[in-house]
């Protein structure tokens, strides 16, 4: 499973990915701004959205464009899955969002 995070400036960004860190996913590189973040997106196609600051903006193009992201903010936006209080919450709702995958189907 792979994670994007995206924050307001670099130290803000470290900050979320310490928290965020885990041997149970991948951390994408992770962007200050919702062009980079596009563009990660893209290139990453994470499983989980992390998102702390004002970007209102990008989850709801996210949203738009990938309907079933697990998106986790630090604050109530529209079209956010969760919402972490704090840093210790990230990793728990991180495991709550969707799985890779899917079932297996025999033919």
């Amino acid at each position: 499973m792979k994670v994007l995070c995206v924050a307001s400036d670099r130290t803000a960004l470290l900050a979320l990915k310490q928290a965020a860190v885990s041997a149970a996913w991948e951390l994408s590189a992770g962007a200050v701004d919702e062009d980079d973040a596009l563009v990660q997106l893209d290139a990453d196609r994470p499983h989980v959205l992390l998102v702390f600051g004002a970007f209102e903006g990008l989850v709801a193009t996210v949203r738009e464009r990938l309907p079933a992201m697990h998106i986790v903010s630090d604050r109530d936006l529209p079209g956010a899955s969760a919402v972490a209080t704090s840093l210790e919450e990230v990793r728990g709702l991180i495991e709550q969002g969707p799985r890779p995958g899917g079932p297996i189907r025999s033919v």
